[in-house]
């Protein structure tokens, strides 16, 4: 991973394979059972990595499910860092040792670990301007059935990897068929996402020709 110095002093071009900050957002429309699979997959198969989920961001219609839809993260021990309407919410459902009032910085942070923070929006639009806030254009996914809802996630937020109704823990290059992975890029250019060794070459035109010229 470059830091500031490596970035702005190198004389070749630097890949940064950045940070992880990764949200799942749950829409008003997202199955309950899917959701709670997927977040468990994303949160706890390797809490140490790159893609695992950092922040739930969740439909303020479906404050109703929460309890349920975390209920599998206690078996894990799944510290959870939640803003005023989902504190009030799991109080009561989800052991207190584990559940604390979210700060600010508990979003736009990569955990590492088994810690979580829960964001609720009141629509799709604010979990897209919260994501766009905090994302660190790794991996982002959006838990839905609703098909509006998925095209407007994809089409607009900004991400290497962007999922519907998918576990962020895919993100990996062996997983996307590359062999073996040498980092994710958050940037855009001159790779994107998971790259393998394909990605750190280069190429040049040859071109043999027989007297060919090209007309005015």
């Amino acid at each position: 991973v470059p830091n500031e110095v490596d970035k702005d002093n190198s004389r070749v071009p630097v890949i940064e394979t950045g940070a992880g900050i990764v949200h799942t957002y749950f829409d008003r429309s997202g199955d309950l059972e899917l959701g709670k699979k997927i977040i468990f997959n994303a949160k706890t198969r390797r809490p140490s990595v790159c893609n695992a989920l950092d922040t739930l961001v969740i439909h303020r219609d479906r404050l109703g499910d929460l309890a349920a839809l975390l209920a599998p993260l206690e078996e894990k021990k799944v510290v959870l860092y939640a803003d005023e309407e989902a504190y009030k919410v799991l109080k009561g459902f989800y052991p207190e040792t584990l559940l604390h009032r979210a700060e600010p910085e508990h979003y736009g942070t990569e955990f590492l670990s088994l810690k979580m923070s829960v964001k609720t929006v009141a629509s799709i639009e604010e979990a897209l301007v919260h994501i766009d806030r905090y994302s660190s254009k790794h991996s982002e996914a959006i838990i839905a059935a609703d098909p509006e809802a998925k095209e407007t996630f994809l089409k607009r937020v900004d991400a290497a990897v962007v999922y519907t109704n998918t576990s962020t823990a895919f993100t990996d290059g062996a997983q996307f068929g590359l062999g073996a992975e040498i980092g994710i890029s958050t940037q855009k250019l001159h790779a994107r996402g998971p790259m393998a060794l394909r990605e750190l070459t280069t190429y040049k035109w040859l071109i043999e020709g027989e007297g060919q010229i090209r007309p005015q």
